[in-house]
């Protein structure tokens, strides 16, 4: 009976050891190095791959706020766009959508295998993410200092401080990324830099470098050359008939009779009459 005991008990512990074996092996390893990545606004959950040999891994991401995490019972709430995936990033931008603390996990799955869950070391708050100074082109538009400016979206806007050189800055504020800033003096040097600002976290990003500008000379040198030439066009018909008149007094001067040698009109009818009354004595 001892011996029947001894061995029931041995089973026992075989089948024991056996099933936790299975079990720890039906697991995945999990996820690691999890961090996340955020960059003007656009967060993404990232981590390192699970390699299983001749398989595919996927993951699945959750997320968990402030308002789950004190008041719902610190629920998690699954990121339907990270449900299964096979790429080992997630945009969870829409889903940090308040500027509170999110933590975020990951586990990956094989089949009816999964792992542990890995979750953030610290929590996240979108207040950290890292704004890039905006792209900028500066131009000077005929007589308006033009920026163009990197669209970055809805939730961004721009400090742009500009100013003539040897002059007090301006500072504009700015939502759209197309702006004409100001009206500028021909040879002048206009230089502008910028900031992007995020009002929802109130934070603005570095400065962009500085550019400058010229204030275009050509276009008042054009600006100058058709005023001459519409002058011109319109002085042409004086300028030819008076060239006819010189031209017509060089060739044909006319002169001036003296008052002895011009006859009247009265005194030519006279003058014809005597004639023909000569005449006809003649005849007769």
């Amino acid at each position: 009976w001892v011996l029947h005991h001894l061995e029931f008990k041995w089973s026992q512990l075989v089948v024991s050891l056996s099933g936790g074996i299975l079990d720890e092996e039906a697991l995945l390893p999990a996820p690691q190095n999890i961090s996340i990545l955020s960059t003007n606004m656009k967060h993404f959950l990232t981590w390192s791959p699970v390699t299983v040999p001749g398989e595919t891994v996927r993951y699945s991401v959750e997320f968990q706020g402030e308002y789950e995490r004190d008041y719902a019972n610190e629920i998690w709430i699954p990121i339907s766009e990270c449900s299964l995936i096979i790429v080992t990033q997630c945009n969870v931008t829409e889903d940090i959508s308040a500027t509170v603390p999110y933590n975020l996990r990951v586990r990956a799955n094989l089949g009816s295998r999964g792992s542990k869950w890995s979750t953030l070391k610290v929590l996240f708050n979108r207040i950290t993410t890292f704004l890039t100074p905006p792209v900028m082109e500066v131009s000077a538009d005929g007589y308006h200092l033009l920026v163009k400016l990197e669209d970055l979206g809805p939730a961004f806007q721009f400090h742009i401080f500009y100013w003539r050189k040897g002059q007090e800055r301006k500072t504009v504020k700015e939502i759209s990324s197309v702006v004409h800033l100001d009206t500028i003096e021909a040879g002048a040097e206009y230089c502008v830099k910028a900031q992007t600002y995020v009002e929802a976290i109130n934070r603005s990003s570095n400065f962009s470098q500085t550019q400058c500008v010229h204030g275009s000379i050509w276009m008042t040198t054009a600006l100058v050359s058709f005023v001459g030439f519409v002058v011109g066009v319109l002085a042409l018909p004086f300028l030819a008939w008076k060239m006819s008149q010189i031209f017509q007094y060089s060739c044909c001067p006319v002169v001036v009779l003296p008052d002895t040698l011009v006859i009247s009109l009265s005194s030519l009818l006279f003058l014809g009459c005597c004639i023909f009354t000569g005449r006809k004595r003649l005849i007769e």
